[in-house]
């Protein structure tokens, strides 16, 4: 696949190691050869770069195998999850689950995607519902401007929300973005 066909979320291999490409940009400074400016998140170790790349050069792409699969549990080892189609078992390291390890709940479905059989990349909805587990009672008074506070969600998550939710509260949050986008 050459680079002038990159568009966000294409996996290609780079340097070895596949990759997840977050954004493509086409630039052409001045009187200077164009080129693409490409960042590129290794689905490993979770590392960003950026790397320029002329339109015409090739990148390996990688296909990769979405599978559903239910998170189990937490332990030691990893997070462990199952797939719904072989009723396998394995379990995923916090590096590659990076920050979405705060929005699995136990028995909770999603997508992972495999490549050679071994799972490297979770896809997780892109709305989760978390129930809090503490809030700080809401201080009335300076209301001039969407005021917030900070709640701790049953996975560990905290999250800014606004003054009316309370403990034992179940919150949207958006999985993109970690922000909070209302009640359940």
């Amino acid at each position: 696949m050459q680079a002038r066909d990159m568009k966000k979320g294409t996996t290609v291999t780079y340097q070895n190691e596949i990759h997840l490409v977050t954004e493509a940009t086409h630039r052409t400074p001045g009187n200077l050869r164009a080129f693409y400016q490409i960042t590129l998140k290794n689905l490993k170790n979770g590392r960003i770069i950026q790397s320029r790349f002329a339109p015409d050069e090739d990148l390996p792409r990688v296909v990769l195998d979405p599978k559903p699969c239910q998170f189990l549990y937490k332990d030691d080892t990893g997070y462990h999850f199952m797939d719904m189609e072989s009723y396998h078992s394995f379990a995923l390291s916090e590096e590659i689950l990076g920050d979405k390890k705060y929005y699995l709940k136990e028995s909770m479905e999603i997508k992972i995607d495999f490549h050679e059989e071994k799972p490297v990349f979770p896809e997780l909805p892109s709305i989760v519902v978390l129930k809090v587990t503490e809030a700080p009672p809401g201080i009335r008074g300076d209301s001039v401007s969407n005021t917030t506070k900070v709640a701790i969600c049953e996975t560990g998550l905290k999250i800014n929300v606004p003054l009316f939710v309370n403990e034992g509260d179940e919150v949207k949050i958006n999985t993109e973005t970690g922000e909070y986008s209302g009640r359940a």
